[in-house]
């Protein structure tokens, strides 16, 4: 019995040796359970909209109002002109635009009916549908105050518009965020396993003491990871119009342009989790979950970010997938000009530079 303890305590020690295996394992779940717990909602709330009212009468306010106090929705600004709805949704400032007719309570009182039109942003058509159904829903109960308070059957006829996807296409929300999870899959995982399995054999002290320079030495593990990237996204490009009907409504040159940036950030992504861990196993743990996880959940990829705690919404900035499936939906679904994502750009530019710098640095100390 005590030698079978003594073994059992030999391999507690082997695995509190590993203080970083350690952090993974024990605080990978505490992540997994906030995570899941505050970004998994299927609830749409704080929805940006933007209103143009050209009647201003009592009615139109009530209904402004309602929508206001909802916590579904948040009245961002009133619109001088209905066009500049679109200019709204190209720059991402609104989810919903709610057009009131001209003489909306004249019409209502005198005939029993007017209309109103919603526009939703329909890249995503489950949150697309979802902000139509509350807003539709809000516009119903005003009827019904009206019903009580006039008894006669008051009609508002809502009008829904929905762009960029008028099908309701599902593949036009998917394929963007899955171009993101392959790419970071492919590049971050597989970089940071390749080279921590040279450093577990002993074979990279043997690359770095050759004649070639160490960085070229490094820039050679991940080039073969670039290319296989690329061809992943020719193909999901090809599969995505020809199989599932997905437009590349934009410039197809920027979004490869855009594409190849964000594989340079998984790809240093890669190689700086392999800086930090010295085991294959942790390198899978590290990239697969601690990179995993915030891409599908806190991306927008599937949840929406702005019903999400402000701290999340913090965090996601640092996810590099967030601003890569916002600019391709962009270029690729919205069918808009580069200069609507040189924010997105710029930032991945920034991370791609920042990442690499840092990585590159660490990983010459480690190996010295």
């Amino acid at each position: 019995m005590k030698q079978f303890l003594s073994f059992v305590r030999k391999e507690f020690y082997h695995i509190f040796r590993d203080t970083r295996t350690m952090m993974i394992l024990l605080g990978m779940p505490i992540v997994q359970i906030i995570l899941f717990g505050f970004a998994i909602t299927t609830e749409v709330k704080n929805t940006k909209v933007a209103v143009y009212d050209p009647s201003n009468d009592v009615s139109t306010q009530r209904i402004i109002n309602q929508l206001g106090t909802s916590e579904y929705f948040s009245i961002d600004h009133f619109l001088d002109n209905p066009e500049d709805i679109q200019k709204d949704f190209r720059e991402g400032k609104v989810s919903l635009g709610l057009i009131f007719s001209n003489n909306f309570n004249e019409n209502l009182l005198r005939t029993g009916e007017a209309s109103v039109q919603l526009i939703a942003d329909a890249t995503d058509p489950n949150l697309a549908t979802t902000v139509v159904s509350y807003a539709s829903n809000i516009i119903s109960g005003y009827q019904q105050e009206l019903l009580r308070e006039y008894h006669v059957p008051f009609q508002i006829i809502p009008t829904v518009r929905m762009l960029y996807n008028p099908e309701m296409k599902s593949a036009y929300n998917f394929v963007p965020g899955v171009m993101g999870m392959i790419l970071m899959l492919i590049c971050a995982m597989m970089t940071s396993i390749a080279i921590v399995r040279e450093k577990e054999m002993g074979t990279m002290e043997v690359m770095l003491a050759s004649p070639m320079k160490p960085i070229y030495v490094i820039i050679s593990k991940m080039v073969p990871y670039f290319v296989i990237s690329w061809v992943n996204l020719t193909t999901i490009l090809l599969l995505s119009v020809y199989m599932l009907g997905v437009p590349v409504s934009g410039s197809l040159f920027w979004l490869n342009i855009l594409s190849l940036i964000f594989i340079l950030v998984a790809l240093a992504l890669g190689l700086l989790i392999s800086t930090i861990v010295d085991t294959q196993v942790a390198a899978m743990l590290a990239s697969g979950m601690g990179l995993m996880m915030p891409v599908l959940l806190l991306s927008g990829m599937i949840y929406p970010i702005e019903n999400m705690p402000h701290i999340l919404q913090w965090f996601s900035c640092i996810i590099p997938a967030r601003w890569y499936i916002a600019a391709v939906k962009k270029l690729m679904i919205e069918g808009l000009s580069v200069s609507f994502v040189l924010k997105e750009l710029a930032i991945l530019i920034g991370m791609a530079v920042v990442i690499i710098t840092v990585s590159l640095k660490n990983f010459k100390t480690r190996l010295e």
